[in-house]
């Protein structure tokens, strides 16, 4: 694992909320909430952003996971989306703007961000957002429909409670997807993706989307439980920390109906 950052790079080690000092192969920044999530390959490159966290991976050129904060005062109006390569990245590792070329006709997909620029348009950084790094191949639908109005929750709640919302992201890797026209052959477009979001509290609600979701879909359909993310995207989430004492944060965030069952697991059909 390479680490890469500009002023919060000196902060690895003094953690969020409840951290204590980071042991071997934990990651520690002001964006993650009891630690950084686990499990990610030891390839991947981490890049610590002044409003974000990410680890990307070196084959799919996306990140396994975002963790960013949220507060009152980070949020603004959507700005400019000038699509950059990740300049930490070596040319290898990351995605060119070429490699979009024609994706949105042809897959139907936008350049989805996974730390969202509104969330960061009142700071001086929002421009760090349109990293490719930091961009996945999403479902329009999806990203214009209920991804977004995800995101303008998490915003909502940062303002009403007067606190930090603190959100971790990723994509899944779960079937075969047609890949982006003008992309690298290795370079896989995402299936779904899965969301965490947390107060330092310990209220946390936990959601997958498919990229196959409907644009008027309620984001509140979304919801698993958290281990059920676990086992699809195999990272730890709250290292330093028990989820078994987290309590639900969906009321909150609007969603007030039992939380949808997760999707039965597959089984091998006999011979």
């Amino acid at each position: 694992m390479k680490v890469g950052g500009g002023l919060l790079a000196l902060t690895l080690v003094l953690g969020s909320a409840g951290a204590s000092a980071a042991s071997d192969g934990e990651l520690h920044t002001f964006h993650c909430l009891f630690g950084c999530p686990l499990g990610a390959p030891s390839t991947n490159d981490t890049i610590v952003r002044e409003i974000y966290t990410l680890s990307s991976n070196d084959l799919t050129k996306v990140a396994d996971w975002v963790a960013y904060r949220v507060t009152p005062a980070s949020i603004g109006t959507s700005g400019e989306r000038a699509w950059q390569a990740d300049p930490w990245l070596s040319a290898d590792e990351t995605l060119m703007p070429s490699a979009y070329d024609g994706a949105n006709r042809a897959l139907h997909v936008d350049r989805g961000h996974q730390a969202p620029l509104a969330a960061f348009s009142g700071t001086p950084f929002a421009s760090e957002t349109n990293v490719l790094s930091n961009i996945t191949a999403q479902s329009s639908a999806l990203n214009q429909g209920p991804w977004n109005a995800l995101e303008e929750q998490e915003r909502t709640l940062a303002r009403r409670l007067n606190t930090a919302v603190y959100v971790y992201t990723g994509p899944l890797f779960e079937r075969l997807m047609a890949p982006l026209p003008a992309g690298p052959e290795l370079a896989r477009v995402p299936s779904g993706y899965w969301k965490v979001i947390a107060l330092a509290d310990g209220r946390v609600s936990t959601f997958v989307f498919d990229q196959a979701a409907r644009r008027r879909m309620s984001y509140c359909e979304g919801r698993t439980p958290l281990n059920h993310i676990v086992l699809r995207s195999r990272l730890k989430f709250f290292p330093m920390a028990d989820p078994a004492t987290f309590r639900s944060l969906d009321s909150e965030i609007g969603c007030t109906s039992p939380v949808p069952l997760p999707p039965a697991p597959s089984t091998i059909p006999p011979e």
